[in-house]
């Protein structure tokens, strides 16, 4: 998983020519602490086909704001830079899993 800020969003999620998965926490959020370690091995398993970006909202508040983010977390599926699909809150492994290969 990489770390995402404002001045790297570019280079790293948007001109991916891979699956771009943008997860939004806070070091202070429960669900978010609960989903982290789902998407890190999550990240593993879909190297081939998708970077997954994390994006603390203290750190990367543009991006964040740029994405309409009003809760975490959230995470955002984009091709090509552009959003494809989104949720908010916990979602199960199985559920991500299923979002991730319906846009693969």
């Amino acid at each position: 998983m990489i770390e995402i800020d404002d001045a790297n969003l570019q280079a790293e999620i948007l001109d991916s020519d891979k699956l771009a998965i943008l997860d939004f926490s806070a070091t202070w959020c429960q669900p978010c602490k609960k989903l982290d370690p789902i998407l890190r091995e999550l990240s593993g398993e879909y190297a081939e086909k998708a970077v997954v970006g994390h994006c603390d909202v203290a750190k990367a508040p543009e991006t964040a704001k740029r994405y309409g983010v009003m809760a975490i977390p959230t995470v955002i599926f984009l091709k090509g830079g552009n959003e494809v699909d989104r949720f908010v809150g916990l979602q199960s492994r199985e559920q991500i899993v299923q979002k991730i290969e319906s846009h693969l």
